[in-house]
């Protein structure tokens, strides 16, 4: 990473420079008829100094002579605007591909993270809803490991409540063996659905799932096989689905799994002060909480126990616990078993005030790892909010069906001479990444209208472009009759120089990704180097290009692993023929 591998030249020149307290970063240069990079340290620290920021801007450009830098200029108030030398970049570039890491800063080694991500609810079928959460969080998954994290991807379920009652009764009082034995996990759904139909005609129906429930919290051993039963149903659709996704969790544990810990947490709270009894329920009274700021992190802003707030119950007067409580106590058991540096959530931006709740509980508890609410806005139909009790969700394994068959006609139209088996791999392939690249290049804080066409686009900013382009190197590649040598990669012509660039800045564009939870920015930045990559090819030549083959092949075989080593990264599988 360029800025990254310059660090230490900028901040010996702003140390003697007399700059203290954080060195400001290398940026990129917004307008590329300015440079490459931008370093605008001189205006934040000329004031401090007593001095102008554009003769401190001069001062700082005679000290950063290097060999990366072909130019430095002075712009504006005080920027400066810095080109990297083509030489030093082509080499910079070698090597970093050249690596197993493509470069990447290795930030995690070490240390440990724990991606909370998918998270469906038991005895329901995966729908769309589910989709970003779980493509979200398998993303900045394979990020972090990419930069030498330790990760527990973590599927925390939702295997308990009162909605297990309510299975219950519908369970015995309506259950279909037959449909059972074909759609198991649609039989379920069918019996949740027509529970809630019914109660609404009969409200006693709803004091029968109470008591249910009750039973199964208290450990009756019949509601406890049929809740197990209900739950091995809904693992088996689920790991279907997360196998053709390319989505791989370490561990699998649901609210269940923490309910014997919530009773600890209640007790240590309310020693502690931060809880107090409230007409039977135990509850935490927080401060006002100040608005969420656009461009805020993901974390959302941080709110204390206090007075004049929000109220957040940890114990219903029944004595159960809630979501809030089984979180604290799932805290609790992370911090003992792994002890990470850093825990993300993936889910929705309806429980931000849910966690800024919880984490600051958290702190309060001594908990000192980072705790990261990695949001992202809704996805609906055009209609409204999906839901099963409507009976209006559009299945996950539907959609990817449907983008398969729609990639399949394209593979058949295009490529008739491939063997089945492999147009069936590849529309597979294509398919799936579709979506799942729909998803991830918008920005992740953003509302979604589901829309079927743009979700299963072929054409533009999608997976299927960086897949051709990939394949497109791959297939180059394989015509050449040698295995091409990067330490001669060179950029002297313009457009060999622009795609060493985007090459170069991938691993910056991972970094960002992962500060902010946006998996965005990774896309965008593939993109820029398919386009590249794509102008390259179609205005130089590469194998009839005489004394250039050399280099312009090892330019080939570099764009060709960075967009490998990306798409891996978002859960792409890259295809050497298409």
């Amino acid at each position: 990473m360029i800025p990254q591998l310059l660090h230490t030249h900028l901040e010996a020149v702003a140390r003697s420079a007399g700059i203290v307290g954080d060195i400001e970063p290398l940026v990129a240069a917004g307008n590329p008829a300015h440079g490459d990079y931008q370093w605008n340290v001189a205006l934040k620290a000329a004031k401090p100094l007593g001095t102008n920021p554009r003769a401190f801007a001069a001062t700082l450009a005679e000290a950063l002579a290097h060999p990366a830098f072909a130019s430095i200029e002075i712009a504006g108030p005080g920027f400066l605007n810095l080109r990297l030398d083509d030489a030093w970049l082509a080499a910079t570039v070698a090597v970093q591909v050249a690596s197993p890491t493509l470069g990447i800063v290795q930030e995690g080694a070490g240390r440990t993270v724990i991606l909370d991500y998918s998270s469906p609810n038991v005895a329901k079928r995966m729908h769309i809803g589910h989709m970003r959460s779980t493509q979200i969080g398998n993303a900045l998954d394979r990020m972090h490991r990419a930069a030498g994290w330790n990760v527990i991807a973590d599927n925390h379920i939702g295997d308990w409540g009162t909605q297990f009652g309510m299975l219950m009764v519908a369970w015995r009082s309506w259950r279909d063996d037959a449909a059972l034995a074909e759609d198991a996990i649609g039989e379920l759904e069918r019996l949740y659905v027509l529970f809630r139909e019914k109660a609404k005609e009969d409200p006693s129906l709803e004091d029968q799932a109470r008591a249910e429930t009750a039973k199964l919290q208290k450990g009756d051993a019949e509601n406890t096989a049929l809740w197990r039963k209900f739950l091995d149903i809904s693992m088996a659709e689920f790991e279907g689905v997360y196998a053709r996704m390319g989505v791989r969790f370490d561990e699998v544990l649901g609210e269940s799994a923490y309910r014997d810990g919530t009773d600890a947490v209640v007790n240590e709270l309310v020693s502690r002060g931060l809880a107090e009894h409230d007409q039977g329920a135990v509850i935490v009274r927080f401060g006002a909480t100040p608005p969420a700021q656009k461009g805020a992190p993901p974390a959302g802003p941080a709110i204390e126990p206090g007075t004049g707030g929000t109220v957040l119950i940890i114990q219903k007067r029944d004595g159960a616990a809630n979501y809030a409580t089984t979180d604290l106590a799932c805290v609790r058991y992370r911090m003992a078993r792994w002890n990470p540096e850093r825990v993300v959530y993936v889910t929705d931006m309806r429980q931000q005030l849910h966690f800024q709740q919880v984490f600051a509980l958290a702190r309060a508890m001594a908990v000192t790892s980072e705790l990261v609410h990695a949001w992202f806005g809704m996805l609906v139909l055009p209609e409204g909010a999906m839901s099963t009790r409507k009976g209006n969700v559009i299945r996950l394994v539907d959609l990817m069906d449907e983008a398969v068959r729609r990639a399949r006609e394209v593979v058949d139209q295009k490529s008739p001479e491939l063997p089945e088996s492999e147009r069936a791999a590849i529309a597979e392939a294509v398919g799936v990444g579709a979506v799942r690249y729909a998803d991830l290049s918008q920005h992740p804080q953003t509302n979604v209208t589901f829309d079927w066409d743009r979700m299963l686009s072929l054409d533009g900013n999608t997976a299927p472009y960086l897949m051709y382009s990939h394949a497109r190197c791959a297939r180059m590649l394989g015509r050449a009759e040698e295995t091409p040598d990067l330490a001669v990669l060179a950029c002297p012509h313009a457009l060999e120089r622009e795609l060493v660039l985007a090459i170069a800045r991938v691993p910056e564009a991972v970094a960002l990704a992962l500060r902010t939870s946006r998996p965005n920015v990774l896309t965008d930045q593939l993109f820029d180097v398919a386009n590249r990559v794509n102008r390259f090819y179609h205005d130089l030549p590469v194998l009839q290009g005489g004394a250039d083959r050399a280099h312009r092949l090892a330019l080939v075989e570099a764009a060709r692993r960075t967009l490998r080593g990306g798409m891996e990264m978002l859960g792409l599988v890259p295809l050497d023929r298409m």
